[in-house]
């Protein structure tokens, strides 16, 4: 279990990181723990402007978040299998998504019953 928690946190601070760094000025802000010791296996960012739009863009491109009403992006990190690329992949995409405002095309604004 200490090896799995250990993962666990170096994922999610490598999340933050990527984040943090290849994201900045988009309007992502953390919402959990910056202490991995405070955290549990999940980070959310809230993103005043269109976070329910960014997680739909994510899921259209194979990355997996969650939104929460009203504006938090939720993203769980599962050690056991997923990988240190697996976190560089969902940034890589996030970036994307932000930095072509992707995220504001109407179809990802349209409400569905669950993101």
């Amino acid at each position: 279990m200490t090896a799995l928690r250990a993962k666990s946190q170096a994922l999610t601070s490598y999340f933050i990181e990527l984040v943090e760094t290849r994201c900045a000025g988009h309007g992502l802000t953390l919402i959990s723990p910056r202490d991995p010791d405070a955290r549990g296996s999940q980070i959310s960012f809230s993103h005043a402007e269109g976070g329910y739009a960014i997680v739909s863009a994510l899921i259209a491109e194979g990355v997996i978040g969650d939104f929460r009403a009203p504006d938090i992006l939720r993203f769980g990190f599962t050690p056991l299998y997923t990988s240190f690329a697996d976190v560089w992949h969902a940034v890589d995409r996030l970036a994307a998504i932000m930095n072509e405002r992707r995220w504001d095309k109407p179809e990802f604004h349209a409400r569905k019953a669950v993101t």
